[in-house]
């Protein structure tokens, strides 16, 4: 078979005209529908227009044009039954071999703003679906297009041999569904979310791929990098990378668990993780300082991690970056004297955030995690706790600096692996026990790691103490405040051994299990 005639209704006008052109010098009739049909036209491009076909004028603002026996019947007829040839031949109707359509821009509608949501159910295309499913499911007969970037490949068979191979076919087919599914789920998730409905009977997501990745965890695991619809700013998948070679699964995942602490601070911030874990994180005057804070915090583990901060790198502080082996380095911004100085390491991978939400002001999101067979939906845990929040539970009541290193600790431990201790001071992480299945064996890696700095500290606890037991272990080693949540029936076996070494605890009343 050759194609013949073809069906042309785009919103997404990237390369149609070049492209039709180029499919009527092949002796292709073109049909078209409102805009597109206008541009063609303009162009010279020789064009019939959808009523020439259907024999009924496009109404009701454009919404009913395509949706007509006359158009579906050229798409789903089966060419070799001799019942649905025989069918078109007594009602006068001929076949549509190519369909070229992209559907109204519901994403980018639902972008803006101050989208009403009457634009954006205007916005919802119906036309382009239906003759999109159509025509796919056809794709024994019929080559269908969804996407600018096909054209010049279908162009070029059809130039060889007057029509597509099968396989290409199934190739464009199975691209349509994938196109339509994703067009819908974004549909549904938006009217869910208006009616107050987040977690529906039935949740569907839909990612677009940003890059295929060299392996996942590790190298024998295929993995791919994906992005929403409807990017936000302030995250991995729209930061701009200014130098390094490409990302790694181990580096998105790690990544981003840097920003998500450093979001949590208002005041200049500086995070260092390795294997998603904090393994220094310090706030400070400026950027400079928070940096350095986040070095001395662990100068061992920062190696070979990644950095994240809420302010622009300067010039000093890139001269401190660029001193060791680090992966990944993230900010708002850099200077270009940053930029001159950390460009010339070579394999260092940079990237540009641009402004982001911090501290209270964060929005809340939905977590999707894989199970075997499933998933599970969560809110993120954007919560966040402030001085009046806090329960002071022993006869000792904390310091000022004392409760401000409680809190400073507070924002940081939530990010630690369960079960997580964190001991701070001096506005910076002194000791990070992550991970363990018990809160005993978490504080004395964090109370080890710390040793003499420990003296003084404070320690933070993401889940309740169950015995006392960890108290005990932190009054050896000089701890001189703790928080936790509270609400062991335990609870105040942990209070007699805080007011027995004298520690100051609070409690918060709030659990962060990490997974």
């Amino acid at each position: 078979m050759a194609i013949r005639r073809a069906l042309i209704s785009v919103s997404d006008k990237t390369g149609i005209v070049e492209f039709s052109r180029a499919l009527a010098g092949l002796g292709v009739q073109i049909i078209s529908t409102g805009g597109t049909s206008a541009l063609l036209e303009k162009e010279g491009v020789p064009v019939i227009g959808i009523s020439d076909v259907t024999g009924f004028p496009e109404i009701l603002d454009g919404r009913v044009k395509t949706l007509h026996p006359a158009v579906h019947s050229g798409l789903l007829a089966v060419r070799d039954d001799e019942e649905h040839q025989k069918a078109m031949q007594e009602l006068g109707l001929d076949y549509i071999d190519l369909v070229v359509v992209n559907l109204y821009p519901f994403a980018a509608t639902i972008a803006k703003p101050d989208v009403t949501y009457e634009d954006a159910i205007e916005n919802i295309d119906i036309g382009g679906p239906t003759m999109l499913r159509s025509a796919a499911k056809n794709h024994a007969f019929v080559t269908v297009v969804v996407d600018a970037a096909d054209y010049a490949n279908v162009l070029e068979e059809v130039k060889a041999q007057g029509d597509t191979t099968l396989e290409m076919r199934k190739r464009l087919a199975a691209k349509v569904f994938r196109h339509t599914g994703s067009y819908d789920a974004l549909i549904s998730d938006y009217l869910s979310k208006l009616q107050g409905d987040p977690l529906p009977e039935r949740y569907t997501v839909t990612y677009e791929k940003v890059q295929d990745l060299r392996y996942g965890e590790n190298p024998h695991q295929k993995a791919a990098f994906y992005r929403k619809p409807i990017p936000t700013s302030g995250n991995i998948t729209t930061a701009e990378q200014l130098h390094g070679k490409e990302l790694s699964y181990n580096n998105i995942n790690d990544a981003n668990a840097a920003l998500a602490i450093v979001k949590e601070f208002n005041e200049p911030a500086v995070v260092a993780v390795k294997h998603m874990n904090p393994c220094g994180v310090g706030i400070g005057a400026n950027i400079h300082e928070a940096y350095q804070k986040a070095y001395a915090a662990d100068p061992t583990s920062i190696f070979g991690g990644i950095v994240a901060a809420n302010g622009t790198i300067d010039a000093d502080t890139a001269k401190l970056l660029g001193e060791i082996f680090l992966e990944i380095i993230i900010a708002p911004d850099f200077t270009p004297e940053a930029l001159e100085i950390l460009t010339k390491k070579k394999n260092i991978r940079l990237l540009k955030l641009g402004e982001f939400q911090s501290g209270a002001e964060r929005k809340q999101d939905w977590i999707v995690t894989s199970v075997e067979g499933g998933m599970v939906v969560q809110e993120s845990d954007v919560h966040s706790l402030s001085e009046d929040n806090l329960q002071v539970v022993t006869d000792r009541k904390p310091t000022e600096d004392e409760l401000k290193q409680l809190l400073f600790g507070w924002k940081v431990v939530k990010h630690v692996k369960s079960n997580a201790i964190l001991l701070a001071a001096d506005n910076m992480t002194v000791g990070v026990g992550a991970g363990q299945m018990n809160r005993v064996g978490a504080a004395r890696i964090a109370l080890e790691q710390a040793g003499e700095k420990s003296k003084g500290a404070v320690l933070a606890s993401d889940a309740f103490f169950p015995m006392g037991d960890t108290v005990e272990l932190a009054a050896k080693y000089g701890i001189t405040a703790i928080i936790q949540p509270g609400g062991s029936v335990k609870d105040q076996e942990s209070i007699d051994a805080a007011n027995a070494a004298g520690i100051a605890m609070v409690f918060t009343g709030v659990r962060h299990f990490k997974h």
